[in-house]
């Protein structure tokens, strides 16, 4: 059952392949369709010239053999009749005209000694009549004409093409000079028809092959010609997906030729140019990762002596002198500052370098929670609304780090009490942050996560680096995540963090370093 449902699919997924590739936007159905239109215009057209002039020679030679014969027989037999024949004589003479060699079917009409008007006919009594002449035709034949320099004949023979139960006639008529009988013919034209149908057809089938092959060659022509084109575009999407060393095949002076030169040439340029790049962003990043490894030596020793100082201050022995506390609670605080701002760019340095790893536990999001309030002292400000028993397979370190970054941006930039709400959408569990503040101007809304900025241009010594939001975005892509900034409608700003509760497709190992801090 499964080798036939798998046979299934990949039959189906071929004929959507197919169905793909000759979608009508395709150039390549274009093409075909266009050579067979012009194919078939080309061939519908010469094969209708084609028809209608061998339609026109067979009939006409058919035609003139037929009344050629007829005249012919009306000079010689009907012409020796006296101008008052009997009905015998008219029937015997009928019957030897239709005798030739084109077998028509002859009716003689004349009046008798008596007046009387009389009829004969090659096909007997129930065979041609006078009915079966149109009206128009008759009229003609029994017009007298008048004798002139360019009319030599009172009466011309006049003829007419019928059709009868789907059947085509030749129908003749004239008289003899001089007066006496009148005659009339009747040749079937169904061999001739016949030939003509056999014409059509062979046409027909000359042009279903020329339409057949005009799109085989449009095929072909269109292989020849889209191939390349199929190439190039294999290979821009390839040069879109990273692989900057695509390179095409280039042979021939034509075109598509140049064109894969022109390709060739921008694909070599872009290499070198973001070779350059990654050059110069390596460079970058190293720099700044050494300058913070540089940096947490003399820092090392500088918070231990701020932390002497700090413990100085708060000593009530009042060891330490009025004038200069100021200045020494300056250098506590910056230094703090500068230790969060180096283990933050420590941070930022370790996603630029695509070094950064998840070390995954399962994990109770309340938990987690409270966790990171009570670590930093924020119960009286923070409102928790999550139910123990959430659980969702995180890390637990890159967790903290996005929680303490969004509750101490609330906390700093918007207003108390700010309120964590948890709760679980599909396979993700949803952490929001909302503070009580004016909310997030409209023109920050889209930076609020760039790194280094800040809000408040004029006050460029506030607290924090500029880097904790964006570090808490990072902390939650790594994860399968993603945190959106909006303005809440009942006032506030709210961050909403949303989490895969299996855990992100990442592997799990242990990353040297220390946590990234709020800023």
């Amino acid at each position: 059952m499964t080798n036939e449902q798998g046979g299934l699919r990949g039959w189906t997924a071929d004929r959507k392949g197919v169905f793909s590739r000759l979608r009508f936007t395709s150039l390549r159905l274009r093409l075909v369709v266009v050579f067979g239109l012009v194919a078939l215009t080309a061939a519908v057209s010469a094969s209708g010239i084609a028809y209608w002039l061998n339609r026109e020679a067979v009939l006409t030679r058919a035609q003139d053999a037929v009344l050629r014969d007829f005249e012919q027989e009306m000079q010689n037999r009907a012409g020796t009749l006296p101008e008052h024949p009997t009905q015998d004589e008219l029937q015997r003479t009928a019957g030897q005209m239709a005798g030739g060699s084109q077998h028509f079917t002859v009716l003689l009409v004349a009046q008798d000694p008596d007046g009387k008007t009389v009829y004969g006919s090659s096909g007997g009594l129930n065979g041609f009549a006078l009915g079966d002449v149109p009206k128009s035709l008759r009229t003609a034949v029994n017009k007298k004409q008048s004798l002139t320099s360019a009319n030599d004949a009172e009466y011309h023979l006049y003829w007419q093409r019928v059709v009868d139960d789907g059947t085509p006639y030749l129908v003749a008529g004239t008289r003899v000079i001089g007066g006496g009988a009148s005659g009339y013919m009747l040749k079937s034209l169904e061999p001739e028809a016949k030939d003509l149908n056999s014409l059509a057809w062979s046409l027909g089938i000359a042009t279903a092959l020329a339409l057949i092959g005009s799109a085989l060659l449009a095929q072909a022509a269109a292989t020849t010609v889209l191939k390349p084109v199929h190439r190039l575009g294999v290979a821009a999407r390839r040069l879109g997906e990273g692989k900057l060393d695509t390179r095409l095949r280039v042979s021939g002076t034509d075109e598509l030729a140049d064109l894969s030169r022109t390709f060739n040439n921008a694909a070599e340029a872009l290499e070198k140019r973001v070779a350059e790049m990654a050059a110069r962003d390596d460079a970058s990043r190293r720099f700044v990762a050494d300058m913070s490894h540089e940096l947490r030596t003399p820092l090392t020793a500088i918070t231990a002596v701020t932390e002497v100082l700090e413990e100085e201050l708060e000593a009530e022995t009042g060891s330490m002198d009025p004038m200069i506390e100021p200045a020494v609670r300056l250098v506590v605080s910056e230094t703090r500052r500068l230790n969060d701002l180096v283990e933050n760019l420590m941070e930022v340095t370790r996603f630029d370098a695509g070094t950064a790893r998840l070390v995954l536990d399962d994990v109770d999001v309340a938990d987690q929670i409270t966790a990171c309030i009570d670590a930093r002292a924020w119960l009286d400000a923070v409102e928790l609304d999550a139910e123990r028993g959430i659980h969702a397979r995180l890390d637990p370190r890159r967790l903290d780090v996005i929680l303490a970054n969004l509750i101490g941006n609330a906390l700093k930039h918007g207003g108390s009490p700010v309120r964590v709400a948890v709760r679980t959408a599909d396979d993700s569990v949803v952490i929001s942050v909302r503070d009580h503040g004016p909310g997030i101007p409209e023109d920050v809304l889209p930076h609020v996560f760039d790194r280094f900025y800040k809000a408040s241009a004029s006050r460029p010594r506030s607290e924090g680096s500029g880097l904790g939001l964006s570090i808490a975005l990072e902390n939650a892509h790594i994860h399968g995540g993603e945190i959106i900034a909006a303005n809440s409608p009942e006032g506030g700003a709210v961050f909403t963090l949303r989490l895969p509760r299996d855990g992100a497709d990442v592997a799990e190992r242990a990353e040297p370093g220390e946590e990234g801090g709020a800023s």
